[in-house]
């Protein structure tokens, strides 16, 4: 994969290949090293099972990590079809590396349905037109990042992320846990409803799990914890569009026990809740 143009690359990442009835097989980017995104095997997994539904649209999804991904493999996944009912189907996707289970979710798509309606505010916070771009921000802290991170910290990316609350990346000082980031596919994308939201879940795992250490004064390059998703829950309540700014507010009401609980709402421009998010992730002291 080259970084010409990094959605067209996440849309050929999402892109499953199908080996077999129920079975696909996807494969992670090159320039990963050591595990593969948890992110990615999210999505992966939302392309296997949205295949296997027609005419109906994931509303949750439920996901365990197991083992850490290896990418320089492909993944293989099963879906099991669990119950095509009236109103709700159900499936169950089970992620394959060197035969053993790395990553299971469960997933459950519905048809729309009219009835009873609310939602609480989005936070009142600057928008994204006001803060500087992600490119531009990654440009001025190039010089001051080490160098073996260099390279993948510059490089183009397809889901833009500006953070509303500016903190130092390397010395971060302690605040609440809770942050807002803005968040939109850096092209447009086409129209398929399933396709965004495969790609929502792809970018809720980018940032969630670092709301966690905000309290304690950790950053992106500290070796002091070792940090890895558990599990990752996402409910998708009204349509949206990836290629679109959407507002992700995160907290994180609680860590103890070498885990930190983090919680996500993410809203649109206009402040309709679109999606929720939650994840429990490890966050080891390291000696």
């Amino acid at each position: 994969m080259t970084t010409e143009n990094p959605v067209a690359e996440l849309i050929a990442l999402l892109d499953l290949e199908p080996i077999e009835v129920n079975i696909f097989r996807g494969v992670s980017p090159k320039d990963r090293s050591q595990r593969v995104f948890g992110g990615q095997v999210l999505g992966q997994a939302l392309v296997a099972a949205s295949r296997t539904v027609e005419g109906r649209f994931c509303h949750s999804l439920h996901a365990y990590f197991m083992l850490p991904g290896d990418p320089k493999v492909p993944i293989l996944y099963e879906v099991d079809r669990s119950r095509d009912g009236k109103s709700f189907s159900t499936r169950r996707v089970v992620a394959i590396q060197h035969g053993r289970q790395i990553f299971h979710m469960s997933a459950s798509f519905t048809a729309h349905e009219e009835g009873l309606e609310h939602q609480i505010e989005a936070p009142d916070v600057p928008g994204p037109d006001g803060l500087p771009s992600e490119d531009d921000w990654r440009r001025m802290m190039a010089d001051k990042v080490p160098e073996q991170y260099r390279e993948h910290f510059t490089k183009p990316r397809p889901i833009e992320v500006r953070g509303v609350e500016k903190s130092n990346i390397f010395k971060p000082e302690k605040r609440p846990p809770h942050q807002a980031v803005w968040i939109k596919a850096t092209a447009p994308l086409p129209d398929d409803v399933a396709l965004h939201q495969c790609i929502m879940a792809y970018a809720s795992d980018m940032t969630l799990l670092d709301t966690s250490l905000l309290p304690h004064g950790i950053g992106w390059f500290s070796n002091k914890v070792q940090m890895a998703s558990i599990d990752h829950a996402m409910w998708f309540h009204r349509p949206f569009r990836m290629d679109q700014w959407l507002l992700y507010a995160q907290d994180s009401p609680s860590a103890f026990g070498a885990r930190g609980f983090n919680r996500g709402l993410i809203f649109d421009a206009n402040g309709v809740l679109v999606a929720s998010v939650a994840q429990e992730g490890l966050m080891r002291p390291r000696e």
